[in-house]
């Protein structure tokens, strides 16, 4: 079609081409959805009636160190605007840089927490500087892509509900800047944001919240920017489900008086890896998310359709002039047989495989470690070392973030975190190792506490309230390299040797044919990580509600497929798969 004028918001309804567009919007982000499932997943959408992908832009995986980008493979995001064009979706885009998305940090880079005095979200120009040299690399990504040049993105959405956390009233007016300087010139219409266009999000209609943005923004189009199609989850809670019938009431409302609507999500898809972030709205400590993201949403974690596709497929169907394309098959999943675990590693065994120690008088949090380049450390776990001359009560003070098991000499003797601060270390003879081995369960994504998600040891533990000194500390981050070192180390021992926690475990998962997706689960195992060939599945907890992780069939190989469990304490000899998920106890969206 002939490009004159891109997406408008200057009536009651929006314009494209200055013919009437309503937006029928579905969110899926490329980042939790492995690359090869990228069209199947739009298709999908597609064939749904949906006719705008919505996804946001997660800094922290495009810039994992300061100045160094990734826009490859997975995080292409170059590659889904173009499949997203070629099947005649539009895009709307969200490039954060604050995403929220319970992802880790709402999408920000941990490396800016190595600066004491960052304040995130504001004009502070140590926060400032990193936005303007990350978004010039990703404009220049996605100028290309834009309505006016023949693209599919109609329109973007900078920041993320800002209102909720405004600490700074110059803020948003700098965050238009990028997106405006590089767009309005070159034809993005639509800046969503409050100046811009105010759109809301809910669950539940609720009729004032129109009205509000009635008296607001009269003469302007209406809509919810995020209709949330279920809800998230964390760890040792329940699995939130929202009922199909109240979903599809509320959309054919929302329809019905003429809005534009987007589902959030449309497909949820994995946090992969430590990606998830955590919550603490309203708690007294932050509650880690769990590593599935299904989110109840219409097309489940594994990309299966649901009563909720099949209802908003009919119902958008009559919004739409021609028959919706029929609906694309569903990938085929298999029940693979058990893995039997082969070698174990112990914890320690496995430290010499990880970046040169570091030796500091007083503990320092994971972000200001001298480790990836200087900057710092992300994801994963810190292990902190010291000598004790006597045993007594150990005293956290609340320093440990988030979860730390404590070892006197390599012999494990409880857990630390926000609820239990203090541990009786037993008595014994001379001098003897502490190691607090912390864990990062997640940044939290949303609320006030942004400038203090830094992890690790972030202050003084104390012994008999004398503060500890002399630490060496190790960087367990699980990165690839990491992981090719452990491999090749001569160390792992056979399972017939009783394994010591924490602990690498090792198998093989045998594939006879094309590989199918499919779900790991671990009755037996206690907590850890999951990898397959090298990649993060993401985290296991018994306490649940989830019980499986989704292996995609497209990270497994005809033969052997290496499978790698970090496991902090107790293991099961196998390892086993399953063809349908288990997300736990369900309990309605309140």
């Amino acid at each position: 079609m002939k490009r004159a004028e891109g997406l408008r918001a200057n009536s009651s309804q929006f314009s494209l081409e200055k013919q009437p567009f309503r937006i029928l919007g579905g969110s899926v982000h490329y980042f939790r959805v492995p690359r090869t499932y990228w069209e199947d997943r739009l298709l999908k959408m597609k064939a749904c009636g949906i006719n705008t992908l919505t996804t946001y832009v997660p800094w922290n995986l495009h810039e994992p160190e300061r100045g160094v980008f990734d826009f490859e493979n997975d995080l292409d995001l170059e590659a889904y605007l173009r499949i997203a064009a070629s099947l005649g979706l539009w895009v709307i885009l969200r490039p954060g840089p604050y995403i929220c998305a319970e992802w880790d940090f709402g999408g920000l880079p941990s490396w800016l927490l190595r600066d004491e005095n960052m304040k995130l979200r504001t004009t502070y120009s140590g926060f400032t500087d990193a936005v303007n040299s990350f978004f010039d690399e990703l404009i220049k990504k996605v100028t290309p892509y834009q309505y006016s040049q023949g693209g599919p993105i109609i329109a973007v959405q900078v920041e993320n509900e800002y209102g909720s956390y405004a600490k700074d009233d110059k803020y948003m007016p700098f965050i238009k800047e990028p997106a405006y300087e590089s767009t309005n010139s070159s034809g993005f219409c639509c800046c969503f944001s409050s100046e811009a266009l105010e759109t809301i999000n809910f669950q539940r209609l609720d009729i004032n919240e129109i009205k509000y943005l009635d008296e607001i923004q009269p003469q302007k189009p209406r809509m919810v920017m995020e209709y949330w199609s279920g809800w998230f989850d964390l760890w040792g809670g329940l699995h939130h489900v929202f009922p199909d019938e109240d979903m599809i009431s509320v959309v054919k409302e929302v329809l019905k008086l003429d809005m534009s609507i987007n589902l959030y999500m449309f497909h949820g898809g994995t946090n992969f890896g430590f990606m998830s972030g955590a919550f603490a709205v309203g708690l007294p400590a932050p509650q880690p998310m769990v590593t599935s993201y299904d989110y109840d949403a219409p097309l489940s974690e594994a990309g299966d359709y649901t009563t909720k596709y099949h209802l908003l497929r009919n119902l958008f169907s009559s919004y739409h002039n021609q028959p919706l394309p029929e609906l694309p098959a569903t990938q085929e999943r298999k029940a693979y047989q058990s893995v039997v675990v082969q070698q174990h590693l112990s914890l320690w065994d496995s430290l010499h495989s990880t970046e040169r120690p570091f030796k500091s008088e007083r503990p320092i949090n994971m972000e200001n470690l001298p480790v990836n380049n200087n900057n710092g450390q992300s994801y994963g776990y810190t292990l902190y070392e010291t000598v004790i001359t006597s045993g007594g009560t150990l005293n956290s003070k609340n320093n440990i973030r988030d979860r730390a098991l404590v070892f006197v000499d390599k012999q494990y003797v409880g857990v630390l975190d926000y609820k239990v601060q203090e541990l009786v270390i037993p008595d014994g003879k001379g001098s003897r190792t502490l190691g607090l081995l912390v864990e990062n369960c997640g940044r939290v994504n949303y609320g006030t506490t942004l400038d203090e998600q830094r992890k690790g040891l972030v202050g003084d533990v104390e012994l008999n309230s004398k503060v500890l000194r002399g630490f060496i500390i190790h960087s367990l981050d699980m990165k690839p390299g990491f992981l090719n070192s452990l491999q090749t180390t001569g160390s792992w021992v056979p399972m017939q040797q009783q394994p010591s926690f924490p602990a690498f475990f090792q198998g093989k998962l045998y594939v006879n044919s094309s590989p199918k997706d499919t779900f790991i689960k671990l009755p037996g195992w206690t907590k850890g990580v999951v990898f397959i060939n090298g990649r993060n599945l993401g985290r296991y907890w018994s306490i649940g509600p989830q019980q499986t992780l989704y292996v995609p069939g497209p990270w497994l190989h005809k033969g052997d497929n290496q499978v790698m469990v970090f496991e902090e304490q107790e293991a099961d000899g196998r390892l086993q798969f399953t063809s349908s998920p288990d997300y736990g106890m369900t309990v309605d969206v309140q």
